[in-house]
């Protein structure tokens, strides 16, 4: 399944029987929680799932959104409905930055079949496709959480990766250089890093650009298709976007997934003994 479905193609698979699973995960990093805006109107069928409660594990040294435990996540994934042989829709807002993590993390945990919706809960609106506010019951799916199907790395290999391979850093340039720094200890990025920030990946029209936009996008960046490449965010969420965009631009794929570093820089920066690069260099 390509990581990436239009409105129109989710509205023909949602004719079929039966018609993929939809998760909404709409996700804001400063409020307000995406539960509100999903009771104010959702896909017909979506399930609502939380990012901070259920797609992430406590905060805490290993960073503000470590991977959740696998029997959690499962538990999370099959109280939505979520079923091994059935494919998986999951939306955001809009620039789908948010739903790519929910996208890494079931394939994360070994499903075959799951894709974002392009443009979000925004273009499926725009589209005059309809929303309801009536809350489903789904049937308990039957996935099983097998962790380890897409890479990880920690810190340590992460420093290894920016200095060996390309480590892209997917926040916003001016976190990235450390002018400033909302959320997290310290301001910067990892040395060697390059930026790469996740807004780059949509155009204007809202929707994803198409995968030799980002092919180009990554190249100019200074991306080694043939070597190691990895991303990391604030927190590992929006990390996700990169890794999905490497993947539709062909970059990456199951043989060579790219690598995620999920603590990202809330779990670099909170060790004080870890080195913080600043400005727009990668340092």
């Amino acid at each position: 399944m390509h990581p990436l479905i239009s409105t129109d193609d989710l509205m023909a698979t949602l004719r079929r029987q039966p018609p993929p699973t939809l998760l909404d995960v709409r996700w804001s990093l400063l409020g307000p929680p995406g539960r509100e805006d999903y009771e104010k109107g959702h896909l017909p069928g979506a399930v609502f799932v939380d990012l901070d409660a259920e797609l992430a594990a406590e905060p805490g040294p290993a960073g503000r959104h470590p991977l959740p435990d696998p029997a959690d996540l499962e538990a999370v994934f099959r109280r939505a409905g979520v079923d091994a042989e059935r494919p998986v829709v999951v939306y955001d807002a809009d620039n789908g930055s948010v739903a790519a993590r929910a996208w890494w993390l079931l394939r994360w945990a070994g499903h075959e079949s799951v894709a974002v919706l392009d443009g979000g809960y925004a273009a499926w609106a725009a589209a005059g496709q309809p929303t309801t506010t009536d809350l489903p019951q789904p049937a308990e799916g039957d996935f099983r959480v097998r962790p380890g199907s897409m890479p990880v790395v920690d810190a340590d290999a992460a420093a290894r990766l920016a200095r060996e391979g390309t480590l892209l850093d997917a926040r916003a340039p001016e976190r990235y250089r450390g002018d400033v720094e909302p959320v997290d200890p310290r301001a910067g990025h990892i040395p060697g890093a390059l930026n790469a920030p996740f807004a780059a990946h949509v155009a204007e029209s809202g929707r994803w650009r198409s995968p030799e936009e980002l092919a180009k996008h990554f190249a100019d960046l200074g991306v080694d298709a043939a070597g190691p490449v990895g991303a990391y965010c604030g927190s590992g969420v929006t990390a996700c976007s990169v890794l999905l965009a490497l993947e539709h631009a062909g970059l990456s794929d199951r043989q060579r997934p790219a690598v995620l570093y999920a603590g990202s820089w809330s779990n670099w920066s909170a060790d004080p003994a870890r080195p913080a690069a600043t400005g727009s260099e990668a340092g």
